[in-house]
């Protein structure tokens, strides 16, 4: 696909991004919402990074910082303007949206759900951030010290893979 091809393409892919976002009806990330449209659709992630600039130019999404990340909701003229485009979306595409949106929305949901990074205080010295958020609000949050970057490193994959185990050992501690 080129940038350069004729509008109805175009148009095509940015009233795409518009049909998902009035489908979630809450904010999504950049990684989360292009996961989404590859799900649907082959799309070039500079061409993405466009048509989500176009439309925020163009008011017909929002984008606003929660939790310490860029989420982008739709707008109410991002909705007029879809009610009036929807028809330019194949049916097949409304279709692979509807079908394999649930699916790959939970994953996308899963993913985000649980977070780690660590930040650098010196060189020898490192914060390790773990959460866990539910409907977009943290429900759960620790910092840890850790000695060394791999040290650190090590903390955040065991999280983003343990979370699961270990949050409910530690409410179990606290609790005791």
């Amino acid at each position: 696909m080129k940038l350069t091809q004729d509008g109805e393409v175009l148009a095509e892919n940015k009233v795409l991004i518009l049909y998902i976002l009035n489908k979630l009806n809450e904010p999504i990330t950049n990684d989360a919402l292009l996961r989404l449209v590859l799900s649907v659709m082959d799309m070039n992630y500079f061409y993405f990074q466009q048509f989500l600039l176009d439309l925020l130019e163009n008011k017909y999404i929002t984008c606003f910082e929660q939790e310490g990340k860029n989420v982008y909701l739709i707008t109410e003229k991002g909705k007029e303007t879809l009610k009036l485009t929807s028809n330019i979306l194949p049916g097949i595409i409304k279709l692979k949206v509807d079908t394999s949106f649930k699916n790959e929305l939970s994953s996308v949901a899963e993913e985000e759900s649980i977070t780690a990074e660590f930040t650098p205080r010196s060189e020898n010295d490192y914060t390790v951030t773990c959460k866990i958020n539910e409907n977009n609000s943290c429900i759960f949050e620790v910092s840890v010290f850790a000695g060394s970057r791999e040290e650190a490193k090590k903390i955040v994959d065991n999280w983003k893979e343990n979370a699961y185990r270990i949050y409910p050992e530690i409410l179990n501690s606290l609790n005791k």
